[in-house]
């Protein structure tokens, strides 16, 4: 895609604030434009922490021109403080939570609606899409998991891990262990095991939110009810109907969404919009500055064909 173009310094700031959707606190990250053409909801992987998507957020905002308003929403209980009192929350849960969030927080709900998810967000992005199809007009998928894959062994051990709650238990204590240390040495150990190149942003996000006992417990439950799920085959007939409205973004060397992958949508669903991210940004592209401004890149190109499209359609009907 040639050369990165880094966001301005005086860029617009997300804003990072909670409502209750569901009964239940939930926090959310966004930037409202005065006069929008369209809104963009952004649903994360899992771990739901959102604020791990601030630079991509405020990337892609500055990349549109403020023109499009941006609303991402954490998955329930993937936040700083307990405030669901230990429940745990399954992928429907989470599904259910993110389409009574949209009918009920979504303003300009006239304006059309593009969903762009990460990891199992894309997942739950194409069940939005189902429940919701008279609002949503694309949807975006990015390192998509959207179905098990047997080959990667990573998998296979968070599998087994998830289906075990003491195990989870135990993995959750440690993590909260961790997050119990002085900042300084809670991120030295973020970057020693998670990611050397993470932003300070990133760091930020996982010392404070994701190395928390609650955070870490519905991570492993919510991943336990994913995998259940998605050992079925995905909807190829959704996607088939809808081809002309969806896209995907792979990365390389990406065992959540493997090169295989890729390959089988191109064969059965061949209207679909597929792209190969080469870059050498990882799964996890909105821990870096340069995998958000390259992904905020992406989509806002096909944020723009979707402006343009709105507009023509506009025209013609007035």
């Amino acid at each position: 895609m040639g050369e990165e173009t880094l966001p301005s310094l005086s860029r617009k700031r997300c804003c990072l604030k909670n409502c209750i959707v569901s009964g239940f606190s939930t926090d959310i990250l966004e930037v409202q434009a005065n006069e929008p053409s369209m809104n963009v909801i952004l649903i994360p992987g899992n771990p739901g922490v959102i604020s791990f998507y601030k630079e991509f957020v405020e990337a892609l905002y500055d990349i549109l021109g403020g023109s499009v308003s941006i609303t991402a929403i954490a998955h329930l209980s993937h936040s700083r403080k307990d405030l669901a009192s230990g429940r745990m929350f399954s992928i429907h849960e989470q599904i259910d939570h993110k389409v009574n969030f949209i009918m009920q927080e979504i303003q300009n709900r006239h304006l059309p609606l593009i969903l762009v998810g990460h990891s199992i967000g894309s997942y739950i992005c194409m069940e939005i899409f189902k429940k919701l199809p008279e609002l949503v007009v694309f949807s975006m998928s990015l390192y998509p998991f959207v179905t098990l894959n047997k080959e990667s062994l990573t998998q296979h051990v968070i599998g087994v891990l998830a289906r075990s709650s003491l195990l989870s238990v135990s993995v959750s204590y440690l993590v909260a262990f961790f997050g119990s240390f002085p900042v300084s040495i809670s991120s030295a150990l973020v970057r020693t095991i998670l990611g050397s190149s993470w932003s300070e942003t990133a760091v930020d996000a996982a010392c404070n939110a994701l190395l928390k006992y609650h955070t870490m417990r519905n991570a492993l439950f919510m991943a336990k009810t994913e995998f259940e799920e998605l050992s079925a085959e995905p909807d190829w007939a959704f996607m088939k109907e809808n081809e002309k409205k969806i896209a995907f973004l792979f990365g390389v060397d990406d065992h959540w969404g493997p090169l295989s992958l890729f390959h089988e949508i191109s064969k059965r669903v061949p209207g679909a919009s597929l792209s190969i991210e080469s870059e050498g940004h990882a799964h996890a592209f909105a821990c870096t500055q340069a995998g958000s401004v390259w992904v905020a890149q992406h989509v806002a190109n096909f944020v723009r064909n979707q402006v343009l499209k709105y507009n023509k359609s506009f025209q013609v009907a007035s």
